[in-house]
């Protein structure tokens, strides 16, 4: 399998990025500036001048960004506003996009209701089997790896590859992974988009994205997009956002060690009917993984023996909390089959977030032996 390694970036030079440009007397931690406008007399050359256009907060926060992607960064204020600017950028009326049929289900709506309405065709395709009938004619191809919520995984330097070979532009959801666990622009891709609402935040309290690539055209109309649609990223948000990925690599080293512990376990516990970890040997996505990402990520699904089940399960363990979306600090979980994924309703997608491991193992155990 051609699909080499690559290493995470610098994490000790993040942390001083600001530090390291700072006069005598300024502040280390980050300033929130919450102004709208900016002292502005003459031409605006390249200052600050409108809150829709430019915040020196959030500029901040993509430069560190871009440190992480080893790219440009243009950040906005939720994931799915990130999903929006890439795909908008890149789509026209008579294009067509691939996007896939299990993946998140939020990204396949906009498809349907606003991009079909405005002349672009929408194919679906599921993760396992992507490649199957290959990409020519196919304008934006847009992938999620690991899938969300199933943890399927595409070769992604070989769709890139095959994408950019027929005349497409490759967009990767990089949410569950984040640039510490999987770097997909160093694979080819064009161009990344996740949800920092997640893990880059970590703390469950802002919702942020971000776009990033190294091809400049696709930056500016991304940029412009974002200019003039007026999707832009509060300051206060940015603030947090920043702050959030200072802690990054403790946290994401912390859940990642921990979920592979605990997928081991919930493997062999006889509550647990299916599971879905790439962490694990026998995963259908192991060895590819293994290949592509720097790390399997924090993210277990299981299959328990019903709906009622996997309900008692969630709602009774005391360091789980019973919560839609992932990445925090706190471990958390919920049936998937309740907001319209097709899966088992007896499925659940367990985020582990960062308690003490052998801890947080006693009370998931304590809860599936209840059951």
């Amino acid at each position: 399998m051609d699909t080499p390694k690559h290493t995470q970036p610098n994490l000790g030079e993040m942390l001083h990025l600001r530090g390291n440009a700072l006069s005598k007397g300024e502040p280390i931690a980050l300033p929130l500036v919450q102004s709208s406008m900016f002292h502005l007399p003459g031409m605006p050359e390249d200052f600050s001048n409108y809150g829709r256009v430019h915040n020196p907060t959030w500029a901040q926060l993509e430069h560190v960004l871009a440190h992480l992607e080893g790219a440009a960064c243009l950040a906005f204020p939720s994931g799915m506003s990130a999903i929006s600017a890439a795909l908008f950028a890149t789509l026209k009326a008579g294009h067509r996009v691939l996007v896939p049929s299990d993946g998140y289900y939020v990204t396949r709506l906009l498809a349907a209701q606003f991009l079909a309405q405005l002349g672009v065709e929408v194919i679906e395709r599921p993760t396992q089997g992507f490649a199957e009938g290959g990409f020519e004619g196919i304008d934006v191809v847009f992938i999620e790896s690991p899938s969300n919520p199933g943890l399927d995984v595409i070769d992604l330097r070989a769709v890139a590859k095959a994408v950019r070979a027929a005349g497409g532009i490759s967009i990767v959801d990089n949410t569950t992974l984040t640039p510490l666990g999987q770097r997909p622009l160093d694979l080819d891709v064009d161009i990344v988009v996740a949800s920092d609402t997640k893990a880059m935040g970590g703390h469950s309290d802002v919702l942020m994205g971000h776009v990033a690539t190294r091809d400049p055209q696709i930056l500016q109309r991304v940029e412009d997009w974002r200019k003039i649609s007026g999707s832009i990223p509060g300051p206060h948000a940015s603030w947090l956002l920043h702050r959030g990925l200072e802690t990054l690599d403790v946290r994401f080293d912390r859940m990642c060690t921990s979920a592979q512990v605990i997928a081991e376990r919930l493997a062999a516990h006889p509550a647990i009917k299916h599971i879905r970890f790439p962490g694990l040997p026998g995963d259908a996505s192991h060895a590819l993984s293994k290949a592509q990402t720097l790390r399997f990520g924090f993210l277990i699904s299981v299959t328990l023996g019903s709906e009622a089940q996997a309900d008692t399960f969630i709602n009774t363990c005391p360091l789980i909390r019973p919560a839609t979306s992932f990445g925090g600090v706190h471990t958390s979980a919920e049936r998937r089959a309740r907001w319209g994924d097709v899966v088992d309703p007896a499925f659940v997608r367990l985020s582990v977030g960062c308690e003490p491991v052998e801890e947080l193992w006693q009370a998931i155990d304590q809860a599936l032996n209840a059951l």
